[in-house]
C-alpha cells in the first residue's frame, strides 16, 4: 500500500452497503413487476473498471464532452461559486472531473467524495491528495442516495458546493431524482450551491449508440451486476442466460437498460425463487435526458433554482449551477 493510499484509508468514513442491504434491495426489486435491480450496485471493483472503459469508447460522448465543457467554463464557475468552498461530490468515480474543479476553484478548503466503491474511492483520493496538499481530503464510502453524515473540515468553509457530474442524476426515476436533489439542498445549506451535469435531449440514434458500444463494454458492465450479486449474496444468475438491451424511449426522454432472459429459467436469491419467461426484460438502469424546461421544473420540485447554465457548442451536454430557491 502506498503512503498516499494509507493516508486516504486513515481518513476514510466507511458506510458502504453490507451484504444484507444488497440482498434486501435485490429481493425487493425482483419481487416487482416488471422485475428490477438497483443500478447503484453496478460499481464493485470490476464494475468501476468497466465504467471507466465505457467513458473512453468512441460512441460514449458524455464524459469527453463534459470534461471539455468543465475546462472551458471553469473561470465562470469559479466566479459563481466564490472562494473557500467545501466541495462534496456525490459518486466521485475516478476523480478526473474533480481534478479540473479543484484546480479551477479559488482556494477550496476541503473535499469530501462520497463513493460506493471503496477501492475506487481510495484510489481517487490517493491520486488527488498529492496534487492538492492545501485541500483537506475527507472521503466517505457510502451510498449517496441515502442520508450521509458529512465529516467536519478543520477549516471553516464559506460555502458548500455539491458536485454531481456525469449525468448520474439521469439514472433516477422522477420521484427519486427530486428526493436526491432535495438531499443536495439540505447538504449545501442556505448559501450553498450544486454543480450538476445533465445529458441533453438529442438525436435518439446518437443516444442509443452511447449505450450500445460496438466493443460490448457496456454489455459486460451490465452483466457484471449479476456476477456481483452471485458473489456477494449467493444468488445463482446464469450470466450466459441474459443479454444487455438499451433502448431510447422518446416519450419519457430516457434510455431504459434491461437484462433480457434468453430462455425460461428460475433464479434463486436468499431463499426466494424468481421465475423468468423467455424474452422477459429486467430493468437495471434509467438514463434520463433533459430539456432546459424539464430540468428547471425538476429542480424546482426539490426547492432549487438554476443560477447559471453552460452547454457545449453542440448542445450535447450541460452543466447547471443550482441554488436554494
Amino acid at each position: 500500500m502506498s503512503a498516499a493510499t494509507a493516508r486516504a484509508e486513515a481518513a476514510l468514513t466507511d458506510l458502504q452497503p453490507r451484504p444484507d442491504d444488497i440482498l434486501a434491495d435485490a429481493i425487493a426489486g425482483l419481487s416487482r413487476s416488471p422485475k428490477q435491480l438497483p443500478s447503484k450496485y453496478f460499481y464493485d471493483d470490476r464494475g468501476s473498471q468497466l465504467f471507466e472503459a465505457i467513458t473512453r469508447q468512441p460512441e460514449y460522448y458524455l464524459t469527453r464532452t463534459e470534461l471539455a465543457l468543465l475546462e472551458a467554463r471553469m473561470p465562470a464557475i469559479a466566479r459563481a461559486v466564490g472562494s473557500g468552498a467545501h466541495v462534496v461530490e456525490f459518486g466521485s468515480g475516478s476523480g478526473r472531473k474533480t481534478e479540473l474543479l479543484l484546480e479551477g476553484l479559488d482556494a477550496p478548503v476541503a473535499y469530501t467524495p462520497i463513493e460506493i466503491s471503496r477501492s475506487m474511492l481510495l484510489h481517487s483520493v490517493a491520486r488527488l491528495a498529492p496534487l492538492f496538499p492545501a485541500i483537506e481530503m475527507l472521503p466517505v464510502c457510502a451510498d449517496f442516495t441515502r442520508p450521509v453524515p458529512l465529516p467536519v473540515a478543520a477549516r471553516s468553509a464559506r460555502r458548500t458546493l455539491v458536485f454531481f457530474p456525469g449525468s448520474t442524476l439521469g439514472n433516477f426515476a422522477h420521484g427519486d431524482a427530486v428526493r436526491l436533489l432535495a438531499s443536495m439542498r439540505r447538504t449545501m445549506g442556505a448559501d450553498g450551491r450544486a454543480l450538476v451535469g445533465i445529458d441533453l435531449d438529442k438525436d435518439p440514434a446518437r443516444i442509443e449508440a452511447a449505450y450500445n458500444d460496438r466493443a460490448g463494454v457496456t454489455a459486460a458492465f451490465t452483466l457484471n451486476l449479476l456476477a456481483r450479486l452471485n458473489r456477494e449474496i449467493g444468488s445463482d444468475f446464469d450470466l450466459g442466460g441474459f443479454h444487455h438491451r438499451a433502448v431510447y424511449v422518446p416519450a419519457r426522454m430516457r434510455i431504459e437498460t434491461t437484462l433480457v432472459s434468453d430462455r425460461a429459467q428460475t433464479v434463486h436469491v436468499g431463499g426466494h425463487a424468481f421465475d423468468f419467461a423467455a424474452g422477459e426484460a429486467m430493468l437495471v438502469e434509467y438514463s434520463c435526458k433533459y430539456s432546459d424546461a424539464a430540468f428547471a421544473a425538476l429542480a424546482g420540485e426539490a426547492g432549487l433554482a438554476v443560477d447559471e447554465r453552460w452547454n457545449d457548442a453542440d448542445d450535447l451536454f450541460g452543466l447547471r449551477l443550482l441554488r436554494p430557491a
